[in-house]
């Protein structure tokens, strides 16, 4: 499904509150990709996806927008750090490894999906499998043991728990080399030396997993995976670049200023557009959908060097949030915060529901904790909620029958006299 940018925006907002500026810039840009799509060619090649920059504080939304715009799509995504990345001759990780970390990602996307179209032909192949490896463990505990019995209590889930022993192909482990991505030494040799084979003791439910993954791959042909990865990397891939404002030097004098513009212009060839070797070959850059983002609290976008700044055209301010976001965070989005922890305590018979005034008063505690102390945004919810239900968290085991429990105001105000206290203090300091 194509959507349009009114669709993104509307489904972006099922999970972020605000920053209607932001949604609308993402949600242009994708909308962009599918056109482009559609043009002939020769005029496809022309057109490159115009970069965006988001500038905000902590915790409102910057990382989370981009996130979820490229699940919406099922576009190859990752999230890296730009101080992660020196400049070349420093020891650090090199900037062309983000490339190969969004390949690695878009093949494990498209070896999913083909995985999914196979799983129904070796579905039987993996239960024959099982029930063999499981009649093998059971041989010694009783003989005669009918594998129709053994497969009828696998179909029916009874015995995911049991240990078995099965021949799993023997993977080296990678190597991290320095500045560089994992190297295999097993993959060097690929199809060059015998798959090695060692058994090994696992519960059904994980044996499953291992021999469905190695039946599917001998019918999943590998070449088409990793061009079809490539493929998408090339023209979906989304990669977002955040504290980006990190590697931008605010003196020339400064020791910590070391290789900051270096990484700059090593990044700059990337988001210009450039060939990258990968394992799965080579990558072309040039369509690839950056989005930047910082807080910019010491540096600004206007420090970068021009190079760079040019290739992220588009520029958006993000709102801090407000008291009312906050209210909103605690009860509009599909994942709300408070959603989430009480169906984490319904595990333990904890029926938890918050009443309007408690999410009045979680809200305006947020708002003045940002205020009086680090604006860490939405984050700061997360800091209060723990702290709210710490009791009820740690007392639950799920022994009693269901308990209905309501946080109301008066609750929250209890659970944070002391806070409380140090605020109304703060206003005689001076």
């Amino acid at each position: 499904m194509e959507f349009s940018p009114k669709q993104i925006v509307n489904e972006l907002d099922k999970y972020i509150i605000g920053q209607g500026k932001a949604k609308r810039a993402v949600a242009i840009a994708l909308r962009n990709r599918y056109r482009r799509s559609k043009l002939p060619k020769e005029l496809r090649e022309e057109i490159t996806p115009k970069n965006i920059i988001m500038r905000g504080p902590t915790g409102v939304g910057k990382t989370e927008i981009a996130r979820r715009l490229a699940k919406l799509v099922k576009a190859p995504f990752i999230k890296i750090e730009a101080t992660k990345y020196t400049e070349v001759g420093y020891v650090g990780r090199d900037v062309e490894s983000m490339i190969r970390d969004l390949v690695e990602v878009s093949v494990r996307m498209v070896k999913d999906e083909k995985q999914h179209e196979v799983e129904n032909k070796v579905a039987p192949i993996v239960e024959s499998r099982l029930v063999d490896a499981i009649a093998l463990a059971k041989k010694d505990l009783d003989p005669n043991l009918d594998k129709t019995e053994i497969k009828t209590q696998l179909i029916d889930g009874k015995l995911e728990n049991e240990i078995v022993e099965i021949a799993v192909i023997d993977t080296p482990k990678p190597i991290m080399a320095i500045g560089g991505p994992e190297i295999s030494l097993g993959s060097m040799f690929d199809g060059l030396l015998p798959q090695r084979r060692k058994n090994k003791k696992m519960p059904v439910k994980n044996a499953r997993e291992v021999l469905m993954n190695e039946e599917c791959d001998k019918l999943i042909d590998l070449d088409n995976v990793n061009s079809e990865a490539i493929r998408r990397a090339e023209e979906e891939g989304i990669i977002f670049i955040d504290e980006i404002d990190k590697i931008i030097g605010v003196s020339n004098n400064n020791s910590q200023d070391v290789s900051r513009e270096g990484v700059q212009r090593d990044i700059l060839p990337i988001v210009e557009g450039c060939t990258v070797a990968t394992k799965y070959g080579n990558i072309k850059t040039d369509f690839i959908l950056f989005i930047a983002s910082g807080a910019f609290h010491v540096s600004k976008i206007e420090d970068m060097i021009p190079e760079l700044q040019g290739r992220f055209p588009i520029r958006v301010d993000l709102d801090s949030l407000s008291e009312k976001d906050f209210k909103k965070i605690l009860s509009q989005p599909k994942n709300a915060i408070t959603l989430q922890y009480a169906s984490l305590l319904k595990v333990d018979n904890i029926n938890l529901k918050f009443t309007d005034d408690a999410l009045d008063e979680i809200a305006a505690m947020a708002a003045t904790e940002n205020e009086s102390g680090e604006n860490i945004g939405a984050r700061r919810l997360h800091t209060i909620m723990e702290l709210l239900l710490e009791d009820i968290s740690f007392n639950a085991n799920g022994a009693h029958p269901m308990l209905d429990i309501n946080i109301d105001r008066a609750y929250v105000q209890n659970a944070f006299k002391e806070t409380k206290k140090k605020f109304d203090l703060k206003k005689y300091v001076l």
